[in-house]
């Protein structure tokens, strides 16, 4: 498939700036790929559409506030600095984003915070033309450092969100799955999940499984390549427990359990723990896996997931899990129906 495949307008589309207050009052499209039916409903009613054994696995991951505003040494210029991810934690290494990225160069002391609590971090190296690694020159224990980015930091809103970040957002902006600090994007279909609605798909005997995949900012990053095989995806860190992985391998194993994934991420997770077997492995690294049509899903037996932007890696996925053509005619049914779209968007459940 090509990238042109996944084009399209947006123009017209519903976009919201807001997630819903009631997380989940967002509309739900129910996809069956067997009978190629397209279903119209609400995400509270999601537990009508599962059934006892199933288990659901969600990511667990926690958005943390990535986006530090600061000052340069000297000039004291306006500067910004996206914390990307922890490279090394007992060294306070981290790998950035910088702007404006011409006047930050190695050496640099960079100052967030106010006067009587100040911050400081030095730059040590360039990756990109934007990219810096840092090390904040801090004495006490990682957590206090934490708790400063926390208390300076402003939440990474997705790129097409135009407004500035809100402390609200540090509570809006994530799941209720959300243990694992280590995100700069939150698992958007996880976040239309409440703690009455896991209950009631509890009641119908589906277990709820955690794998963690630290969604980096590589999710936003736009497709270049014209053929997607030579398209390569930024790595995110995961990891999957020896109890999730045992969960799932039982379930596969029985006929009319499924595994359903809560987003592309978690997705992601279980289809790069597949063995040669077509099991799941517990275990913990790097995962760049790109899933596009066509993919043979070994793991993933259904899929929730938003409605993503046009020539993004999470379209490409859904495509690849409910099969192309009925994705793109999903798509333009959304669109007839004035679904919200992309991550503060409304919701579809592949089956």
């Amino acid at each position: 498939m090509k990238l042109t495949d996944f084009k399209f307008e947006t123009d017209d589309l519903n976009i919201p700036e807001e997630p819903l207050k009631k997380r989940d009052s967002a509309k739900l499209m129910v996809l069956n790929r067997d009978e190629k039916t397209i279903e119209h409903t609400t995400f509270s009613e999601i537990h009508k559409y599962v059934n006892k054994d199933d288990v659901m696995i969600y990511n667990n991951t926690k958005v943390f506030p990535a986006r530090l505003n600061g000052k340069k040494e000297k000039t004291e210029a306006d500067i910004e600095v996206f914390l990307l991810r922890e490279l090394m934690p007992e060294n306070m290494l981290w790998d950035v984003l910088v702007e404006p990225a011409r006047k930050i160069r190695i050496g640099n002391k960079l100052y967030f915070g106010e006067e009587d609590d100040e911050l400081m971090a030095e730059v040590v190296d360039n990756t990109t033309s934007r990219g810096r690694t840092i090390r904040f020159l801090y004495e006490g224990p990682n957590q206090e450092l934490y708790n400063k980015l926390d208390k300076y930091g402003k939440m990474p809103l997705p790129p097409h969100i135009e407004r500035e970040p809100v402390e609200e957002d540090k509570e809006r902006y994530q799941t209720i799955f959300a243990t694992e600090r280590g995100a700069v994007a939150a698992p958007a279909a996880g976040m239309h999940f409440t703690p009455e609605l896991v209950e009631k798909i509890e009641k119908k005997g589906v277990e709820f499984l955690s794998t963690t995949l630290h969604i980096g900012w590589g999710i936003f990053r736009n497709v270049e390549v014209e053929d997607l095989t030579k398209h390569r995806m930024d790595s995110d860190n995961y990891f999957i427990s020896k109890e999730t992985s045992d969960k799932i391998n039982e379930t596969l194993k029985k006929k009319k359990s499924r595994v359903i994934a809560i987003g592309s991420s978690s997705c992601r997770s279980i289809e790069t723990s597949v063995m040669a077997s077509g099991m799941s492995k517990p275990g913990t690294g790097w995962t760049d896996k790109f899933i596009y049509p066509p993919y043979d899903f070994k793991i993933t037996e259904g899929l929730i997931i938003n409605f993503h932007q046009p020539e993004s890696t999470r379209l490409m996925l859904a495509a690849a899990f409910a099969g192309y053509d009925f994705m793109m005619e999903a798509y333009e049914e959304a669109k007839k129906n004035d679904y919200r779209m992309f991550d503060f968007g409304d919701a579809m459940l592949i089956l």
